[in-house]
């Protein structure tokens, strides 16, 4: 029996290109799973073959555990003082199984699975360098989730029909391009898949169709796609002499239209690529008029204010231009129009006037001229220098230590009052979390204790102060705490 597994290793090594390890180790679960047999309850075995000799040896492996977490008696045993420590496994010498027809029937299973595994590892392996490129192939077999497409000299890859552009058919024998990428399938290691429906397909199929793009004149910076619809392509130019968009698009729109046409006529935008995001923005929004963008570097998010007779055409069908434009960017947009845009600076002018004009004892037309000129918050005030002030038309150096010096006795009041520690739950350095920075802004914005916070909406909350929605959600959420504790 022994020279009988050195045989079947030696063939199967041989005929199949596999190392004797492996064909080794495919014996040694098989026997392991013959030996199980014997057993009615659950069994851990371990099968150790000597390559040289063929003799091999089988163990039962118990692991060991505290006796809280002891959940199968067939595979784990209780600790003691003699059995070793807890994580470690019992081992226990029991008799061979023999390498008969059942164990060799197994142990071929488990060869022809671990052949068919390697076959598939070296075609992954010599498709390597060329994951993430187009590829040609034939549909070899179609079923009702995925497609096999044979990629020539015996590789084959599969086509998930979740990768396809939408509303495609293709038969047996049908020739078809798409990207190769390398998927982990389950119990079954790597295999090369293929795909119609990801952005790179759009930048791949330009390659071809562009010399200026293959030869790294204009570049690919971005893309967004919404497959079978719309894509949009950013691109720069390494050479100014050259327009990147006259290029892609071709003489007549032959390059852009012969992409579309691989992709079942997608609608494709080409928009120049620009470092400065809002000039890309710009680009990326084509025709759109747009009246304002205002940036907020702590979000990633962008404010974008369009003419109303443009609104629609900004936000496009479902969403879809300002979502595209989003991803090529890079920014979360809001997109309002003018009119909204006007109302809500308004308002925040207004929010902002009268916290000065009631903290500072100020007039309106005194706090107007201070928002103007940057001076929009108490912190702003108390920290500016008179110098500074005193640059405001009609402003002296009275008028400004006298505006610096009530910003600080206010702001020393709020702080004080802030983090008083009087035992009661209603104030918001009781809220989990909460800063005295930030209790102090939103103090000045009128949300003065824990159940002002809590009322509030992200949506609200992030008009009034600088911060994300996430993080909005998450402090507005810890301000009701106790409301679900009263529950």
């Amino acid at each position: 029996m022994q020279k009988e597994i050195l045989l079947v290793a030696e063939a199967v090594s041989g005929e199949k290109g596999l190392p004797q390890e492996a064909i080794f180790e495919a014996i040694e679960q098989a026997l392991a799973t013959a030996t199980k047999k014997r057993y009615k309850e659950n069994s851990n075995i371990e099968v150790v073959i000597d390559h040289k000799t063929g003799d091999y040896e089988t163990f039962r492996l118990w692991e060991i555990v505290s006796e809280e977490e002891i959940e199968d008696s067939g595979i784990q045993i209780i600790q003691t003082k003699e059995n070793g420590e807890i994580g470690s496994f019992l081992k226990e010498k029991v008799e061979n199984v023999e390498f008969g027809r059942i164990a060799a029937q197994a142990a071929k299973q488990v060869i022809v699975q671990k052949v068919r595994e390697a076959e598939r590892a070296q075609v992954v392996e010599k498709y390597r360098s060329v994951l993430g490129e187009l590829v040609n192939g034939t549909v070899k077999k179609v079923t009702r989730e995925f497609l096999i497409i044979d990629l020539g000299e015996g590789a084959e890859a599969i086509l998930s029909r979740n990768e396809l552009i939408p509303g495609e058919v293709f038969r047996i024998g049908d020739r078809l391009r798409a990207v190769l990428q390398e998927e982990e399938r389950e119990n079954r290691g790597p295999q090369l898949a293929l795909s119609r429906k990801c952005p790179e397909m759009v930048g791949e199929l330009f390659k071809l169709e562009v010399p200026e793009i293959s030869e790294q004149v204009i570049e690919i910076k971005a893309i967004a796609r919404d497959p079978g619809s719309r894509t949009k392509l950013a691109v720069k130019t390494n050479d100014n002499r050259i327009d990147p968009v006259g290029a892609c698009v071709g003489m007549r729109g032959s390059r852009v239209q012969a992409v579309s046409n691989e992709l079942g006529n997608e609608r494709l935008d080409i928009v120049i690529w620009d470092d400065d995001p809002a000039q890309l923005l710009i680009n990326s929004m084509g025709p759109v008029e747009i009246t304002s963008i205002v940036l907020d570097e702590s979000t990633g998010s962008m404010d974008v204010a369009v003419t109303q007779d443009t609104l629609a055409q900004a936000i496009g069908k479902s969403g879809q231009n300002v979502r595209l434009s989003s991803q090529i960017t890079g920014w979360k947009l809001n997109v309002i129009d003018q009119e909204s845009a006007d109302e809500q600076n308004q308002e925040k002018s207004e929010s902002i006037s009268n916290i000065l004009m009631d903290k500072l004892d100020v007039d309106s037309d005194l706090a107007n001229i201070l928002i103007s000129n940057g001076f929009n918050t108490l912190e702003s005030v108390s920290s500016s220098a008179v110098e500074d002030l005193s640059l405001i038309e009609g402003f002296d150096d009275d008028i400004s230590n006298l505006l610096i010096n009530r910003a600080k006795e206010v702001l020393i009041t709020m702080a004080m009052e802030v983090s008083t520690d009087d035992g009661e739950s209603g104030d918001l350095m009781s809220v989990e979390g909460m800063e005295m920075t930030l209790a102090l802004e939103l103090t000045q914005k009128g949300i003065n204790d824990r159940e002002d916070l809590a009322e509030q909406s992200i949506e609200e909350l992030t008009s009034l102060i600088e911060i994300s929605e996430e993080d909005a959600g998450s402090l507005i959420m810890r301000a009701r705490a106790h409301w679900f504790e009263d529950e």
